[in-house]
């Protein structure tokens, strides 16, 4: 393999080239542009005597994946990791190559893969990093769903068999029994339904999520329209909803608008399945919210003394200046205690108090929830209490167009 060894920003060439080398100079521009096209995010770094390497070259992708404003700067101001630092030192010491991975952490962590290879001019290295997050994302999905799918079906699945075993056995004759056996069978089959799609919409979820969605919708039109697909269960439970949105238009969020529905249908499926008859729901919108140290502050004083909290359990990796439209439902059930406040996101996790019964879910919604919402870059707050009722209060950033002024915001009542 032939090595073409140019650097990216040419210093001005003699009086001679031009006309003495046109050939090269277009094999240069073409070698630059190629360069500045690649997908992967491509660095050239240089060390010169016992200074810290510094970046003499970068091409797009790499500008857009670390942020770097200006080559010059130093490597280790836009990698951090201790081990591509060592590798790439290696490299400039020793001449030899390095491969290796690595995760930047965080919400919206990224899997790396980064070469460190030699450059002929004394220490200097080309660095090329790969981003491998949506290939380990399908993988992981993969292993967690055979392995949550597994485990969460394996009970309704010994049910069917066992009443199965049931009705070909002493009860094959007695119809009540047949009847009875045959409606738990057909709950069981429903739940083992839900289950699959759920587990199905949060891999999909999750697959995609370090990808921000670009889009904008309506969150009042996405709320109205949530809550009348419920109305059949609302009057069934006598229930009364209560919604305070603003009009169509003025609460304009960025985001998928499909998955900010699920959101919003999770969190009132919730809301209704663990209300009392007769109870009261409501759903409020604040139009132009801000997200602060006090918004995300811990807990509530007068919910911290009734056993409940007041929890954030996600927030963005965003500046304080960003503006989001907020979504908040709340309900007047049995509430939660402050301990289980924090594992209410986990998969699978059910309150105890809400793991049997009619009402019973399959303890992957409010996950979905999160791993939504992170996509989106908002937050989630919760706040409840036992005997109170529950709130969620979703952020998503809203949406600016040209020339809008900053709208009032909508006062959202107490929990």
């Amino acid at each position: 393999m032939r090595v073409l060894t140019l650097p990216w920003r040419r210093p001005a060439p003699p009086p001679q080239f031009e006309a003495a080398n046109p050939a090269a100079q277009t094999e240069f521009t073409l070698f630059a542009a190629a360069l500045q096209e690649l997908p992967d995010a491509v660095l050239v770094v240089r060390r010169e005597g016992a200074a810290l390497s510094k970046i003499v070259a970068t091409n797009a992708a790499a500008r857009e994946m670390l942020r770097i404003p200006i080559d010059g700067e130093q490597l280790v101001s836009v990698l951090r990791d201790p081990g591509v630092l060592a590798a790439v030192e290696t490299t400039l010491t020793t001449g030899k190559e390095n491969t290796l991975t690595y995760d930047t952490g965080g919400l919206r962590s990224q899997a790396l893969r980064v070469w460190v290879r030699p450059l002929p001019t004394a220490q200097t290295a080309l660095i090329v990093l790969r981003d491998e997050t949506e290939a380990r994302q399908v993988e992981r999905m993969r292993v967690d769903f055979l392995a949550n799918a597994s485990h969460e079906l394996r009970t309704p699945l010994a049910s069917l068999s066992g009443f199965i075993e049931t009705l070909q056995g002493h009860a094959k004759q007695d119809a009540d029994a047949r009847d009875r056996f045959l409606d738990i069978m057909a709950g069981q089959a429903k739940r083992m339904s839900r289950l699959i799609d759920d587990l199905l919409s949060l891999s999909r979820i999750e697959m995609n999520e370090h990808v921000p969605p670009s889009g904008t919708c309506d969150l009042s039109l996405i709320a109205r329209e949530v809550a009348d697909g419920l109305l059949p269960t609302i009057s069934t439970k006598n229930l009364r909803i209560e919604l305070d949105v603003p009009s169509p238009g003025e609460a304009i969020a960025v985001g998928d608008r499909d998955q900010i529905a699920q959101v919003v249908q999770n969190l009132l499926d919730n809301a209704v399945k663990y209300s009392p008859a007769g109870a009261l729901v409501s759903l409020t919108i604040e139009t132009d919210a801000a997200l602060n140290a006090n918004t995300l502050d811990a807990e509530r004083t007068s919910l911290r003394d009734s056993g409940g909290g007041r929890l954030t359990l996600l927030a963005p990796e965003r500046s304080y200046q960003t503006r989001y439209v907020a979504i908040r439902i709340a309900d007047r059930g049995r509430g939660i205690a402050r301990e289980h406040l924090p594992r209410l996101t986990d998969r699978f996790y059910r309150v105890p108090s809400q793991k049997t019964g009619e009402i019973s879910g399959t303890g992957l919604g409010l996950a979905i929830v999160k791993h939504i919402v992170n996509r989106h870059r908002g937050a989630v707050l919760v706040e409840s209490a036992p005997g109170l009722g529950t709130a969620f209060t979703v952020y998503f950033p809203r949406a600016v167009t040209m020339g809008e002024g900053a709208s009032a915001p909508t006062v959202t009542k107490p929990l």
